[in-house]
This record gives C-alpha cells, sequence and structure tokens, in this order.
C-alpha cells in the first residue's frame, strides 16, 4: 500500500474545514476489518487488500489489526467531539471482525442530527439478530449484488447459495426500521437488475443503484461496469416522480419515488465534492469520489480519499486520548482541503 502521514506536531487547531465537512453531511467510515466471507471481484475493500486477491494469492495479506473496540470507540467519541454525526460501519465483512459486537453494542449518543449504520452483506444478520436489536444502530444496508445462486458465485466466487443473503435481509427487517439495499450494476447481475428491484419494492425497501468506481484493485474488471442507463430508462416506467440530487459532500444521485418508497441511481456524471488537494491530485481525471467521507481503518489509519493511501494519516498515537485524536483528524482535514499535505 502506499504511504501513510504521521501525526502532525502540537500547534493551534483549525476547526473550520472539519466542521464545513460536517456541517454538508459529511460522514466517517469505520472498517472493523478487512476480511470478508465473500470475495467479491469489484472490492475496493476501503483501501486496503481485498479479499479475492488474498484468495488468490495468500501472499497479498490486508494490513494487520492494532486498533481494539476501546479505539475504536474512541475514534467515534473524537468525531462526535467534532460535529461530526454520520456513522458508517464496514468491512470486508462488519460482522466476522472479532470486534464488532463490543464496538456496536457500546456507541455512544450520537445526538438527534446523528445517525450509525451498518453496511453488511447480509450472511451474518440472522445469527447476531439479538444483539444487534439492542445497539444504538439507526439503519442497516445490505448489499445485494447478486439474486441466484449463479450470480453469486460468479461474483463472489462462493457457493453458498442466496438463501443466506436473502434471510439476512427478511432479519435485518425484523430488527431494524431503517433497512435498504445496494446493487453495483455488472454484466454478471444485469439480467437480475429488475428482479431485484421488484423484491426491494414488494417489502418496501429503498435501494441503491450504483454506477462501479474503478480503484487500482478491480481497473482489470472495467469492462464488467454496466451504465445506469437501463435501469434509468425503467425506472421513468414505473414512475414520473424523478428528481437529481448533488448537495452537499454526498454522492450525486438520481432519486426516484415509487408507491413512497425512494429508488437512488448513483451516476458516475453526477459529480462529487472535490476540495483543495484534489486540484492537484494525479488520479483526478479518473476520480468519482471526491472527499465525501472520512475512512478509519483497523489498522489506526484515517483517510480522507479512497483512492489515495499517500493521504493516509497515522493516528495510532493519539487513540488514548479523544482531544487529541479529534485535534489530529482536524489539522489532517484542513491541509487536505487547502492542498498542503
Amino acid at each position: 500500500m502506499s504511504t501513510t502521514t504521521a501525526l502532525a506536531a502540537p500547534e493551534a487547531v483549525d476547526w473550520t474545514a472539519l466542521r464545513n465537512f460536517a456541517a454538508l453531511r459529511g460522514q466517517f467510515r469505520i472498517s472493523l476489518t478487512p476480511r470478508c466471507n465473500l470475495g467479491c471481484f469489484f472490492c475496493h475493500n476501503e483501501d486496503d487488500v481485498p479479499p479475492p486477491l488474498t484468495l488468490r494469492d495468500r501472499t497479498q495479506q490486508p494490513r494487520r489489526r492494532v486498533v481494539s473496540a476501546e479505539d475504536f470507540l474512541t475514534f467515534i467519541q473524537a468525531m462526535i467531539k467534532a460535529g461530526v454525526r454520520r456513522g458508517y460501519f464496514s468491512g470486508g465483512e462488519p460482522l466476522v471482525s472479532p470486534v464488532a459486537r463490543e464496538v456496536l453494542a457500546h456507541l455512544p449518543d450520537i445526538g438527534t442530527d446523528g445517525s450509525y449504520t451498518l453496511i453488511t452483506n447480509g450472511t451474518r444478520i440472522r445469527r447476531n439478530q439479538n444483539w444487534l436489536a439492542e445497539t444504538r444502530l439507526d439503519k442497516v444496508k445490505v448489499s445485494l449484488h447478486y439474486f441466484s445462486d449463479a450470480s453469486l458465485l460468479d461474483i463472489a466466487g462462493v457457493r453458498t447459495g442466496i438463501a443466506p443473503i436473502l434471510d439476512g435481509i427478511e432479519a435485518a427487517r425484523e430488527t431494524f426500521e431503517r433497512v435498504e439495499l445496494n446493487c453495483l450494476l455488472l454484466r454478471q447481475n444485469q439480467h437480475e437488475v429488475r428482479p431485484i428491484l421488484d423484491h426491494a419494492l414488494a417489502r418496501g425497501l429503498p435501494v441503491q443503484f450504483i454506477e462501479l468506481v474503478p480503484t487500482d484493485f478491480n481497473e482489470k474488471h472495467a469492462d464488467n461496469a454496466v451504465p445506469a442507463a437501463k435501469i434509468v430508462q425503467h425506472l421513468r416506467t414505473l414512475t414520473a416522480d424523478e428528481h437529481i440530487e448533488v448537495a452537499g459532500v454526498g454522492q450525486g444521485r438520481r432519486v426516484f419515488r415509487i408507491g413512497g418508497v425512494e429508488i437512488d441511481v448513483i451516476e458516475r456524471g453526477l459529480g462529487r465534492h472535490h476540495v483543495g488537494q484534489c486540484g492537484t491530485c494525479p488520479v483526478r481525471s479518473n476520480c468519482v469520489e471526491g472527499f465525501w467521507a472520512l475512512r478509519a481503518d483497523h489498522a489506526a489509519g484515517v483517510q480522507p480519499c479512497l483512492l489515495r493511501g499517500d493521504l493516509r494519516l497515522d493516528i495510532k498515537d493519539a487513540l488514548s486520548d479523544t482531544d487529541r485524536l479529534a485535534e489530529a483528524v482536524a489539522r489532517h482535514v484542513t491541509a487536505f482541503t487547502e492542498g498542503t499535505l
């Protein structure tokens, strides 16, 4: 992986950039683990070595975990202190992490204007349903990029079958008031996009259809990406309620409403939030991400950009102090937005 930026020396803290990011609905994403029980070929694994690479070559391993559950909770407290109140938990598959329960069961109060979201492949929800129901999680987003045993094998490389994923969605519906689906648009699942949409609508579940984001890990699979034009055209036959949202730091999205259910289409051409560092970025021409999340990982790193591992901040030495950690992240975000990293 790329190099990592060290903590800056103590100095006056300018909170402006980080608080602007928070005001624009910026989010923090915590990768509880790089490990996953699936091996989807497109996985970027939050800029760590993704499972399909490790499955093919055991010498390619993700970063070693050095962060404890207590450390993750310190980071969350630091983000809340800084005003960033939209938290997402990802992986890998977060529910295979040995610290998942300890973290999710002890989430601090994030306030009425905040939220916690679990992003999962759904396979572990049923077995963890009881304790998940007692957490402060507001929402579960299940990745449903397949709708049959055949497409699951083709995309994720496993023979476990689609049943545990579909059952996980039902378990999530039984447990949480807010459940959503994500579906990447791929050559391997293009024949299943409409059935996935029908499945979501029948259950009143919002769903996002997303064009593939190119990263260095999946560039060999670029020809598997499918544009959103066909699903957009189909949605227009179902509803006239359509608008485009490009607001804050979030992903630009085309929004449809069908019977009160929101269907989003994330298209590459709808824009992202770019800041100072982006102006001279060597991968800007390929970038569809921009600055919309602060990604914290199990190896004590915080990264403002998915495509630039060299902009990753090492926070290991600050994890014992919420105030120091918040200040370190604030300085890093300031440098990123000013283009001085």
